[in-house]
């Protein structure tokens, strides 16, 4: 049985309509602060493709008005499920910008549990795009993914946290001089803390941590200084040995 489900939210940003359509319309743009590697044919019918993990997912472009909207839809699967995402973008006085992000479409039978992970997780992602437009404006993020499991979130968030030398729990604010086993140091602060999640900023990159109850570890990281296939796989050893 599906059913039905909408998200919506607002967020204004530091940039021009022009800047932000950049960020959510293009390939590089959303490779910066979303997830995954992702792909987007500039024209309404095309497809807009993300990998994760070595996961693609693809959706059909059903608008594209450069710089004013822009949304996809998944097709439905065998279930009726799908995903449709809409980008509304108005530009402010003072070269600033309002975007409308609107998440709906068909969840499945355990749809309780997934609206709640959407709801709770699209506040960090709009967040990430504005520490991207505001720090890192004008220059292309390489993504990097990693996952892991660990016994339970409160052993990998201590996990984490030692780690990283962070305290626990990470709050807002916090100035970050980390040293991880055979990576560059992370010299920031952290931009975001939840239950779920942390972010450090530093200067030359955004890192973000997702630690589930059941264990489950994973890390979208946007770097703006170096190659990305190398970084994954160093990061993934890291996050491996970190919290087995």
């Amino acid at each position: 049985m599906t059913n039905p489900f909408e998200i919506e939210l607002e967020i204004s940003l530091d940039a021009t309509p022009e800047q932000v359509w950049e960020a959510i319309a293009t390939g590089p743009g959303i490779d910066s602060w979303f997830m995954g590697r992702n792909e987007v044919q500039a024209h309404e019918g095309g497809i807009a493709a993300m990998d994760t993990g070595g996961r693609r997912e693809e959706a059909t472009i059903t608008a594209y008005e450069p710089g004013k909207r822009f949304a996809t839809r998944t097709d439905a699967d065998a279930d009726g499920r799908f995903m449709a995402f809409e980008y509304l973008i108005e530009g402010r006085a003072g070269g600033s910008t309002v975007l409308r992000v609107v998440h709906s479409g068909m969840l499945g039978d355990d749809w309780q549990d997934e609206y709640d992970a959407l709801r709770r997780g699209w506040p960090f992602h709009l967040h990430t795009l504005s520490e991207y437009l505001t720090h890192f404006r004008g220059r292309t993020g390489t993504p990097v993914f990693a996952v892991a499991n660990g016994s339970s979130g409160q052993q990998v968030q201590a996990a984490l946290a030692e780690a990283l030398a962070l305290p626990t729990p990470p709050a807002p604010g916090t100035p970050v001089h980390a040293r991880p086993t055979g990576l560059p140091p992370l010299d920031g602060e952290i931009v975001w803390a939840d239950d779920e999640r942390f972010e450090i900023r530093t200067g030359d990159g955004l890192f973000s941590f997702h630690h589930a109850p059941t264990g489950l570890t994973v890390m979208f990281h946007h770097l703006f200084d170096t190659a990305g296939d190398d970084a994954e796989n160093a990061w993934q050893r890291w996050l491996t040995a970190t919290v087995a």
